[in-house]
């Protein structure tokens, strides 16, 4: 019950900080991405500290590329916050349909495990998730003038599902990433800076791949 109550304010002070930085203006948004990113590489280069330890040559390598790809995440986060901020939003919430779907038809259908990386994902699961994540597009049909606020017109649904469909692969991927490395590192959580969750890392696994892929998408096909 401790962990629950610490999950809970702990989620409700991470959607304190979201709304507030998305909603307010465009540099308090690179002001907080910029603070995650910070925490993300430390707690990325920890875990590769904890799996790579003797090839300090290695560890500097992963520590560069993680540098230039954490410079990507932020320019990437600004521009699609520039597209309005409700675009980032619908991004957002790919993913945490996306994760929530995972879990939730994982833990009620079961099944089949889907890999060795996370023993708790399952097929049933990963279904769950590619369902679960056209949800933002029926909430913002909903409930926003989405053809203005998302910068596509309604005969693009054919375009709008594939992408959401694609975002939620990444997504899961990045998902099994980030387990995969916990994996290899043997740690439960990237960190503790989140009390009830772990680290960061933990929370944006999916994220912090899925909005890089989503500026790409956008640039290519919209």
């Amino acid at each position: 019950m401790n962990n629950l109550s610490q999950r809970i304010i702990t989620s409700a002070v991470l959607l304190f900080i979201l709304s507030l930085s998305l909603f307010y203006n465009k540099y308090i948004w690179l002001f907080v991405i910029i603070i995650a990113s910070l925490i993300l590489f430390i707690e990325f280069n920890n875990l590769a500290k904890k799996i790579w330890r003797k090839k300090k040559n290695t560890i500097k390598n992963i520590c560069i590329f993680s540098l230039i790809y954490l410079v990507l995440l932020i320019f990437t986060s600004y521009e699609i916050y520039n597209k309005p901020p409700t675009g980032l939003l619908f991004i957002i919430l790919i993913c945490i349909f996306s994760d929530s779907g995972g879990y939730f038809v994982g833990k009620l259908i079961g099944g089949k495990k889907l890999t060795k990386i996370s023993p708790n994902k399952t097929i049933s699961g990963s279904i769950g998730s590619f369902i679960f994540s056209l949800f933002p597009i029926l909430i913002f049909f909903l409930f926003f003038d989405a053809t203005q606020n998302l910068n596509f017109k309604t005969d693009n649904y054919l375009k709008i599902v594939p992408v959401c469909l694609f975002l939620c692969l990444v997504c899961q991927l990045g998902d099994l990433f980030i387990s995969y490395l916990k994996r290899k590192a043997k740690v439960n959580d990237t960190g503790s800076i989140l009390p009830g969750h772990g680290g960061l890392l933990d929370r944006l696994d999916g994220v912090i791949f899925v909005i890089p892929a989503a500026y790409l998408t956008d640039k290519i096909f919209f």
